[in-house]
C-alpha cells in the first residue's frame, strides 16, 4: 500500500469553504434574487484553481465502508441508507492527476433509510 504525504490545509481555508457551502445551500433553499450565486461560483472557481473543492454528498447512498463521511443515523431503519442532511461537506484537494483527489475534511452527515424504494 502506497504511503501518501499528509496534506496540510489551513484551518481558515476549511472554515471559508464550509461557510461557502452553507451560503450556497441557503441560496438554493430560499432563492437568489440578488444573483449572489454568481459570486459563490466565482469563489468556488478561485479555490478550484488552487486545487481545493468541496463535494455535497446530499442524497448519495451511504455504506459503513465509506471513509469520506462521518454519519449519524436518523430513524429506526438501517437498510438502504442515503444522506438526508449535510452538516459539513466533504473537502478535497486535487492530487496528481486532475481526476484524483484526497479528502482533507470528512463530510459530517445525517443518514436515513430510503423510504419505499424512492
Amino acid at each position: 500500500m502506497a504511503h501518501f504525504p499528509a496534506i496540510e490545509v489551513p484551518k481558515w481555508t476549511l472554515s471559508l469553504l464550509n461557510n461557502l457551502y452553507e451560503i450556497e445551500r441557503k441560496l438554493a433553499l430560499h432563492g437568489d434574487p440578488g444573483n449572489a450565486g454568481r459570486n459563490v461560483e466565482k469563489m468556488k472557481d478561485a479555490f478550484m484553481s488552487e486545487g481545493i473543492f468541496y463535494e455535497d454528498p446530499m442524497g448519495q447512498p451511504f455504506r459503513e465502508t465509506r471513509t469520506d463521511l462521518e454519519a449519524a443515523i436518523s430513524g429506526s431503519g438501517t437498510e438502504n441508507l442515503v444522506v438526508a442532511d449535510v452538516i459539513k461537506p466533504i473537502i478535497r484537494v486535487q492530487w496528481g492527476h486532475a481526476e484524483s483527489s484526497r479528502v482533507v475534511q470528512k463530510g459530517i452527515v445525517v443518514v436515513q433509510s430510503k423510504e419505499g424504494g424512492v
